[in-house]
């Protein structure tokens, strides 16, 4: 490439012909409006139920291929250059069908607005250097001049003319690739200028080293862009997952949980690195946020606070005296009855006025306040607690193997016939695991008919899943009770795992037919 940017707009380079996956950024970007980024004819296993989604686990090197095709189809279509064609995409965030619609309607103004040049606008070349007629130049930035051969060999220009020392753009690049991730949306240095750097420019002004890590960035744009695409969230994975029947539409009736290569569950909706199954992306959210809120503060203020019977604002009584003044709207009211102060006259120690109303209604609203509060400690209470148990299962992992091997020596099995024992554990983590989030979703279900049935399916779980953990604690004993204590766990694993089965099945059912009814917007 010529060092006056000939051209470059037009010039067909592959994009993508180097790429390095160790610097891969994680997706945290909204997703835009649904389009169909993934390739009709990809191979999926047909999913089994009707709240299961089908799904593809995909490598860096087919993501790849995949803007390949993208760019390759929209260059040939439009018959442009490769490299306008990818920043064309990236400017409509691959949207392929809207780029071709405004495209074909407005041209020019399309390519202008991706920072492009239209093909009509004159070339760098023909435009002489700023400065003498000598042919000198003075950087704008950095203020070095440079004088003859070097004002053209060591100073560069895009198709906007704006010309800078190749020093500066340099550290212009590595400071926007390496230190604020930026990638397929640099633009010119000129301030107000619009004009987008190419990837080939990338290279030439700052090394091999950032230009590796300049597409490694506009890889991660383009799952980001990509409401189909999403990085498995686990550390240190590199696969990314492809879905097309996982739209933000739909996340009120489907929770789509995928499975990645690494051997981890995600949800595919929300990027929730687990699975949350059987509540929805939006409950999920609203409990996370509700828990982190209240959950540390909830004890502390439920037993040495009360509200301003006026504002609602929370008080703490501090002193011996029952005459309380809000700081926030100043009202002034009894600690003991929640009553007006001034229905109290001269009695400042003192309460003697249960039964006026004014004191009755407040005393409602602080009931109802504390009633809130110790249901969502109710629901937090069983929710953490399934959670810390799951955790210690987990770690029962550990006991269950020296269990394994002393049943044994006891008992004279194989190493396949005590296996029933690790099967018995990841039934409970399993299940542990949906129950917890099923006191997420119980919080914030209205009551009714439904709600009671899927209490009565939790509280079935819940006892056959506490029954069989109690199994697992037992200690090994003669060849008989292992004998005994094999046959009472294969049984009641597999108990746990058919009300699992049909907690997770119903639940999720009831997604799809609207079964459900919260007390919040989803």
């Amino acid at each position: 490439m010529s060092s006056d940017g000939e051209n470059e707009d037009l010039a067909y380079e592959d994009d993508y012909d180097v790429f390095d996956a160790d610097d891969v950024m994680d997706d945290s970007a909204s997703e835009p409006d649904d389009f169909d980024v993934l390739s009709p004819t990809i191979e999926t296993v047909p999913s089994k139920k009707p709240y299961d989604v089908n799904y593809t686990v995909y490598d860096l090197k087919e993501i790849i291929g995949m803007q390949k095709k993208m760019i390759d189809e929209v260059a040939a279509l439009l018959v442009i250059p490769a490299s306008t064609a990818a920043a064309l995409l990236r400017h409509f965030n691959w949207n392929t069908e809207k780029l071709q619609e405004v495209f074909w309607t407005e041209p020019d103004a399309t390519l202008l607005a991706a920072g492009l040049s239209p093909p009509s606008s004159p070339s760098t070349s023909t435009q002489p250097l700023p400065g003498s007629q000598s042919g000198s130049f003075e950087c704008p930035i950095c203020f070095t001049d440079y004088e003859g051969k070097s004002a053209q060999q060591d100073t560069f220009a895009m198709g906007c003319g704006h010309r800078f020392c190749k020093t500066c753009w340099g550290e212009y690049l590595t400071g926007k690739i390496k230190e604020e991730g930026e990638s397929g949306r640099i633009q010119c240095m000129e301030s107000g200028c619009k004009r987008v750097v190419k990837g080939e420019m990338v290279k030439e002004l700052a090394g091999d080293k950032i230009s590796d890590r300049y597409y490694n960035l506009l890889n991660a744009a383009f799952v980001s862009d990509s409401p189909n695409l999403r990085w498995c969230p686990h550390p240190d994975c590199p696969y990314i997952i492809g879905c097309t029947q996982a739209p933000q539409r739909m996340l009120n009736q489907l929770v789509p949980t995928v499975e990645c290569e690494c051997g981890k569950d995600l949800c595919f909706g929300c990027g929730y690195a687990a699975s949350h199954r059987p509540v929805i992306c939006k409950i999920v959210r609203l409990w996370e946020k509700k828990c982190a809120d209240d959950s540390e503060t909830a004890n502390w203020l439920q037993a040495n606070t009360k509200e301003c019977t006026k504002c609602q604002s929370t008080i703490e009584k501090n002193g011996g005296c029952n005459h309380m003044t809000c700081k926030k709207c100043k009202w002034e009211f009894c600690w003991v009855c929640m009553g007006p102060w001034s229905e109290h006259g001269t009695n400042w120690y003192q309460c003697n006025r249960f039964d006026e109303k004014s004191g009755i209604d407040a005393r409602d609203v602080q009931a109802k306040s504390r009633a809130s509060l110790e249901r969502y400690l109710h629901y937090f209470n069983r929710w953490a607690n399934h959670e810390h148990s799951a955790k210690l299962d987990t770690e029962f992992y550990a006991k269950t193997e020296k269990k394994m091997e002393q049943m044994q020596d006891a008992g004279n099995l194989s190493w396949i016939e005590v296996q029933f024992a690790k099967q018995a554990v990841d039934a409970v983590i399993r299940a542990r695991i949906t129950l917890k989030w099923t006191y997420c979703m119980a919080f914030y279900l209205k009551r009714n008919n439904q709600t009671e049935l899927f209490e009565d399916n939790q509280r079935d779980l819940e006892r056959a899943v506490e029954n069989l953990s109690y199994l697992l604690e037992q200690n090994i004993g003669e060849p008989e009770s292992i004998a005994k204590l094999r046959h009472d766990v294969t049984n009641q694993a597999a108990y746990v795992q058919k009300r699992h089965e049909i907690m997770m099945d119903d639940t999720l059912r009831g997604h799809l037919e609207h079964r459900w009814e919260f007390t919040v917007d989803v």
